[in-house]
């Protein structure tokens, strides 16, 4: 029970922070939304994503691990279709220069805006769960 509260609790401050360093993944309705979203995510990581693990194996051995980051795709995109109150929009990022490195401005579609939250979402969890064991 304790192990699945601190999962739960990881969730939610990874989503949260997704949310406010990538403003393509939002939520609407406020803190209820996030704990759903939170409640919804734990529940996706629980059963989906090891079920995709299994699916998408064969594609994962033949690109050797590249391949992976579909099924963390895969998960936001269903925390999206079931919380009616998480969506992915496309975004804007207008660039930046720091000490002569230049990033230029780009459009992110909403695949590339869920594949750019759903690696920040997962080095999050990873950092945090690093952090609690």
């Amino acid at each position: 029970m304790k192990t699945l509260l601190r999962y739960f609790l990881i969730n939610i401050t990874s989503l949260w922070v997704t949310t406010k360093i990538i403003p393509g993944l939002t939520y609407a309705g406020g803190f209820k939304t996030l704990l759903i979203g939170g409640l919804a995510f734990a529940v996706i990581n629980i059963f989906l994503v090891p079920l995709l693990k299994i699916l998408l194996l064969p594609l994962n051995l033949f690109t050797l691990g590249l391949f992976a980051w579909v099924t963390n795709v895969l998960a936001l995109y269903a925390l999206t279709t079931l919380v009616s109150g998480f969506h992915l929009v496309t975004y804007h990022f207008r660039g930046f220069v720091y000490n002569g490195f230049s990033v230029p401005p780009v459009d992110l579609s909403t695949f590339w805006v869920a594949v750019l939250a759903s690696l920040c979402i997962g080095l999050i969890t990873h950092i945090l769960q690093w952090l609690v064991h």
